[in-house]
């Protein structure tokens, strides 16, 4: 069984935490080519010195675009985005535009798929599968949207589609990094001023809107914690490590 360290950064800028999710990645692609440099080396018995980690975060409000995406997806001008007190980054993260913020509660896994699966399009449907479980507990019935990444309310019923949790991963080497956004309190006003993830005829929700009240992010994430660990036949021990970038 693989060992998954978590950590909860808080809320933290989103450039940070970017930052952050980089340097893990590299440490991790560091020792990846330490192991397949090193001579005399019986890989059939050793594995990569690599680290698996998930950081929980909530970002302070952000739009955030794939490499993909398309700007006009953006339906405000830089002034405005001032007036809102809303940053924006073009990330190299598959997916389109996206929104963060508080009341969100973001997960970003860095995992050694090597040491689970080499299959992207699975890992994709697994961290959609662990979203769908925790949603289940809250008597929320979510599920996938053929085509699409993410995890919808209604998907197969035409008008009524909408998106709760978003997600975009980048990959290198097997190395993962970004991950998932589940609106759990969030402020959904946010999503007017994009096209949330270039799908024009979807809207997005919340779990406070489908509840009709307000939800306790800690619980979620704890949820969370148990679901990963169930899906990814994964123990997730929490670590106290800062924040170094």
């Amino acid at each position: 069984m693989e060992t998954v360290f978590l950590q909860d950064l808080g809320r933290v800028a989103y450039n940070v935490a970017w930052d952050y999710q980089e340097s893990l990645l590299k440490a991790n692609l560091d020792a990846k080519a330490a192991w397949y440099n090193a001579p005399d080396l019986n890989r059939e018995s050793a594995s990569p010195d690599t680290v698996h980690h998930l950081l929980f975060c909530e970002h302070p409000h952000v739009y955030t675009i794939g490499k993909s995406g398309q700007m006009e997806n953006l339906l405000i001008n830089n002034a405005r985005l001032q007036e809102l007190n809303v940053s924006f980054f073009r990330t190299n993260r598959g997916g389109d535009i996206t929104y963060h913020g508080p009341g969100q509660v973001v997960g970003y896994p860095i995992l050694d798929l090597e040491r689970f699966y080499t299959d992207l399009g699975k890992y994709m449907r697994s961290l959609e599968e662990v979203i769908i479980r925790t949603l289940a507990t809250y008597g929320i019935a979510a599920g996938r949207l053929p085509g699409s990444t993410g995890v919808w309310l209604d998907a197969d019923i035409p008008g009524k589609a909408r998106k709760i949790c978003a997600m975009g991963v980048r990959c290198s080497r097997w190395v993962t990094m970004h991950g998932f956004a589940l609106n759990v309190n969030s402020d959904l006003n946010y999503f007017n001023y994009i096209v949330p993830c270039g799908i024009t005829d979807k809207s997005v929700t919340s779990m406070q809107k489908e509840l009709g009240t307000t939800i306790n992010e800690q619980e979620v994430k704890d949820r969370i914690i148990i679901e990963f660990g169930n899906v990814f036949g994964a123990e997730v021990v929490t670590t106290t490590e800062t924040l170094t970038v």
